[in-house]
């Protein structure tokens, strides 16, 4: 990497809430109101035990419809031991991810289909290969804080994926893996490949560097796969998100405060069924709302009201006491174009100045979230750089006022000499990398490269390099042997 990008690396996670789109008397209001909807219109429950669950704790059931209602009471009863805070490792000695702590941390997220070829312009379908560039290429994005694994293999039987998706991320990353999860059978399989690495189960759970997604499915409803799923992992203690996705004006309300209900509604459900099958159970609350395009009621990623929906329920999570996953980054661009840029930009920062704890999606999709870019990852690396600067916000005092070094200046003087200068020119300021601040001339002798060229020429210099294991190469090949699904044959050959 560049001297600059290496600059850069002062700027951790930092703390936000400083935007708040909701009100007290807002939030307020949606609680009351989302605590209508679960006692008086209710949710369909299609998971046998879930079912079982709510009846024994104390929910109003009908067993012919398969809807279940809730008073206030048990909301609040079963929600009071949801940890409040929830740590996730890296499987190196840096310091954990704290959610729920006012940090804000940026992920990748998926999981696409497709990735888009920088050559062509022209997308295909990813592949297993594919998934092992991009965590090779987010292993040297330092503002990317967390690899929640993005595309999926589209060449491997689903009973394969889970599987290969963890391992790849285990072979080649460092940072914090989460992923979504397609198998019983499969979650099964990763929890034991990570207890392997981790050295046993308790060592696992006393330092989570894995944690998994289990979407619910809006409006109102728990469906049997993910009802299954959110108990399996509750059970297991291993940091489960349970996000769910309304789409403003086709599975929820047309208007943002009728979506947030359903939004709100619907996380409680999930967050209620994994505290009843385990008290205190590792459990984020989350989000992946967005809007529809009116026009002809497709999804859309980058709408600027996913990005206030978004930042409202961070200050619901807040409301309630929860760690919150959040969703944003996103752009329905098809190339690597302004629109890509700025859909991104502006969604990353409203919901990181409204304090999202882990902001998932928000580094290299697009297309409706179908696409992966590697070029993109590295674009936006850049903008999260800004927006965690922005986070920072302007630090007022003694220093910084700089009284002395006005003084030591004086009138029509300048501050370029000053020793202050030297000392907080890279403390104060953000050095992007792909950004262009030379002058034209400067400029044209470089090549005129533009930013897609310069985030192409950073993936080259990234894959160009022999991959480097990020475990021993010995415990990959035992793990290899374990596990048979994992596609040895692919591995094998990155593996020295």
């Amino acid at each position: 990497m560049t001297s600059s990008h290496q600059k850069n690396k002062k700027y951790p996670a930092v703390n936000g809430f400083a935007y708040k789109p909701l009100s007290k008397n807002d939030l307020q209001k949606i609680h009351e109101t989302s605590m209508r909807v679960l006692e008086e219109v209710g949710f369909e429950v299609r998971q046998e035990e879930a079912f079982k669950l709510f009846k024994i704790a104390g929910a109003a059931v009908d067993s012919d419809t398969r809807v279940v209602r809730v008073k206030e009471k048990l909301v609040k009863d079963l929600i009071a031991g949801v940890p409040a805070r929830l740590s996730l490792y890296n499987r190196d000695d840096k310091d954990p991810l704290v959610l729920g702590a006012g940090n804000v941390y940026f992920g990748t997220g998926g999981t696409a289909l497709n990735v888009l070829d920088y050559v062509s312009g022209d997308r295909r379908p990813a592949n297993l290969k594919d998934l092992v560039d991009i965590i090779r290429i987010v292993d040297k994005l330092d503002h990317i804080h967390l690899m929640l694994l993005p595309t999926y293999p589209n060449e491997l039987p689903v009973k394969d994926v889970d599987i290969n998706r963890f391992f790849a991320g285990f072979c080649f990353t460092s940072k914090h893996i989460m992923g979504g999860v397609y198998t019983l059978k499969g979650i099964k399989d990763v929890i034991k490949m990570a207890e392997e690495l981790a050295g046993g189960s308790e060592a696992l759970r006393e330092r989570p560097f894995i944690s998994m997604i289990a979407c619910g499915i809006s409006p109102l409803r728990l469906d049997k796969k993910y009802g299954a799923f959110m108990i399996h992992l509750a059970r297991q203690s291993i940091p489960t998100a349970v996000p769910v996705e309304p789409l403003c004006g086709a599975t929820a309300p047309a208007t943002l405060a009728g979506t947030l209900v359903i939004q709100n509604c619907d996380g409680l459900i999930n967050i209620l069924l994994t505290q009843m099958a385990n008290p205190g159970a590792p459990v984020i609350y989350g989000s992946v709302a967005t809007s529809v395009n009116f026009q002809d009621m497709s999804y859309l990623g980058g709408a600027v009201e996913s990005g206030l929906i978004n930042a409202a329920t961070a200050q619901l999570a807040r409301f309630y006491g929860f760690p919150y996953y959040s969703t944003a980054g996103i752009s329905d661009s098809k190339t690597l174009d302004a629109q890509s840029g700025y859909e991104s930009a502006v969604n990353n920062l409203l919901v990181a100045l409204a304090g999202g704890d882990f902001i998932h999606d928000a580094a290299g999709l697009m297309e409706f979230a179908m696409t992966v870019s590697k070029e993109k990852l590295v674009i936006d690396n850049e903008i999260l750089g800004m927006a965690l600067r922005a986070l920072r916000g302007i630090e007022v005092n003694e220093d910084t006022l700089a009284f002395e070094a006005i003084r030591n200046a004086g009138p029509g003087g300048n501050f370029i000499s000053e020793r202050h200068t030297r000392r907080f020119m890279h403390k104060e300021h953000y050095y992007p990398v792909l950004s262009n601040r030379e002058n034209r001339d400067y400029w044209e002798k470089a090549g005129r490269k533009t930013t897609a060229e310069k985030a192409h020429d950073q993936v080259k210099e990234i894959l160009d390099r022999d991959p480097v294991l990020s475990m021993n190469p010995e415990k990959a090949k035992n793990l290899m042997e374990l596990f048979p699904k994992i596609q040895t044959d692919l591995f094998k050959g990155l593996i020295a």
